[in-house]
């Protein structure tokens, strides 16, 4: 997160900006269920969405697949509410 404070003389108002960046395209299980505001256990049950296998067992989640999951999600209008809930867990 970076805070950024601009203040060009004592008539300006001061403003603040939080920024946060995503610096890797592949990520971990923890962070991929943070990307998409899930618990780890949740993501787990909830997310169709399969990790590419990489060297030495390590599992990661394309942040694209990710954003086209959730896409999907948003485009299934014609859901019930219920049905809705229970893809997300």
């Amino acid at each position: 997160m970076v805070e950024l404070l601009v203040e060009e003389d004592n008539k300006m108002p001061k403003a603040m900006i939080n920024l946060t960046a995503q610096p890797y395209r592949m990520l971990s299980k923890s962070a991929a269920a943070e990307y998409v505001g899930l618990s780890a256990a949740r993501f787990s049950a909830a997310c169709p969405v399969v990790p590419l296998d990489l060297a030495n067992g390590v599992k990661r989640w394309d942040i694209r697949d990710l954003d086209a999951w959730l896409d999907s999600l948003k485009s299934d209008t014609d859901m019930s509410d219920e049905a809705l809930l229970s893809r997300l867990g």
